[in-house]
């Protein structure tokens, strides 16, 4: 995996310019200083590495989260049809806008292979600056035209 680090001569900033020309603002990162709470952290599982790698590409890609962490080897215990069940899952953790919720739940409803994935959003209330503003500016999908 590659990462890309800001320096003191390349400020995080010039790392995230805006993939489109059709950009229209200068900052490459929108609503500098907006509040946190328009951030979500959404908590899902996968039964395995596999179907939660795919689950996180298709989540980035599709810029409904700036950013999802895979945590394998959870163990989740859960009554499911009345039964006490113990279970190893990878446990996803979501980093998007809370405008873009409802089509992220969405999607990760379509790709899941469980009946009932969990997810849950965890407002964003503090983090560092830069950081959340990048979670904006890398969780907002592109505007289509009609």
């Amino acid at each position: 995996m590659m990462y890309a680090l800001a320096t003191a001569s390349e400020p995080l900033a010039a790392l995230m310019r805006c993939p489109s020309q059709s950009c229209s603002h200068e900052s490459p990162i929108p609503n500098p200083g907006s509040q946190m709470s328009d951030l979500q952290l959404v908590l899902t599982t996968a039964p395995d590495p596999l179907v939660a790698e795919a689950i996180a590409r298709a989540l980035v890609e599709a810029q409904l989260a700036a950013c999802v962490s895979l945590l394998p080897g959870v163990t989740s215990v859960y009554r499911w049809q009345g039964e006490v069940e113990t279970t190893r899952e990878v446990q996803l953790l979501i980093k998007t806008r809370a405008s873009t919720l409802p089509a992220l739940m969405s999607e990760i409803t379509r790709l899941h292979p469980y009946a009932l994935p969990e997810l849950v959003a965890i407002p964003i209330e503090s983090g560092l600056p830069a950081y959340l503003d990048w979670v904006r500016f890398g969780s907002t999908p592109p505007v289509r035209s009609a």
